[in-house]
């Protein structure tokens, strides 16, 4: 059933024009950013060769896309998440929804998965452009991996997060300004704050991914993206479990 759910999720995204006019415009950002930054690196590289120990194009270039990627999501996710349940509520095909033998959490986790599926088949051309330099200079697969660990766990909170306020509207456009407003107020609060133990650090989803985008692997950093998906995933059902209850 969840596998059902998320097809039909992307099924639908794929069949609205936005959904590829959104796309388009994310990947020339991104293609446009990932050859602005390798020039850089290449007008650099003859000052980096004289250092005992330069940094490498991984860094130089990578990372700095990884990050790029990381703050586009964070504007995209909850323009994608504002319709999932919010417009199902709106187009009062909810109801049918939840009149079915289908539990919350298979209607939840179907949805949730469904757009992380899609977009990270979307970010899969972030690997895929960077290995393209593997033909000419050695990459270090350990910091892109790492990046990728990071990008996927945040993409998924990113879409537990706006899944809960599309699911407390039936205006798609309120939940796409709610998560966003959320989203951004944490990384500002975050960058904000001077204190390095500050605790706005501890709840912004960007701060915890700044490890991995050094390439480091903190088994805190991990468990806290999985208990902000979870959480806001628990939401969600409980709210779809009260909607059923309560009409």
């Amino acid at each position: 059933m969840i596998r059902l759910i998320a097809m039909r999720e992307i099924r639908s995204l794929l069949s609205m024009p936005s959904t590829w006019f959104v796309l388009a415009v994310l990947q020339f950002i991104l293609a446009w950013f990932f050859l602005a930054r390798l020039e850089a690196f290449l007008e650099i590289q003859p000052q980096l060769a004289q250092l005992a120990n330069p940094p490498g194009v991984t860094l130089t270039v990578a990372a700095p896309l990884f990050n790029t990627a990381a703050l586009l999501l964070m504007m995209l996710v909850p323009m994608l998440t504002m319709r999932m349940i919010a417009e199902e509520r709106r187009n009062q095909t909810l109801t049918l929804l939840l009149s079915s033998p289908l539990s919350g959490r298979h209607i939840v986790l179907g949805k949730f998965l469904g757009l992380l599926t899609f977009l990270l088949t979307l970010l899969a051309t972030l690997p895929l452009m960077l290995y393209t330099l593997a033909l000419g200079t050695h990459l270090d697969h350990g910091l892109l991996l790492a990046n990728c660990m990071g990008l996927t766990l945040l993409t998924a909170s990113f879409i537990a997060l706006g899944l809960y306020l599309s699911a407390l509207t039936a205006q798609p456009i309120i939940a796409a300004a709610g998560a966003l407003i959320i989203l951004m107020g944490l990384w500002l609060a975050d960058i904000g704050s001077s204190a390095a133990d500050s605790i706005w650090h501890q709840f912004s989803p960007m701060f915890h991914f700044q490890n991995f985008n050094a390439g480091l692997l903190d088994s805190a950093d991990a468990a806290f993206f999985v208990l902000f998906t979870s959480v806001f995933l628990l939401l969600t059902m409980k709210r779809l479990h009260n909607n059923r209850v309560y009409g």
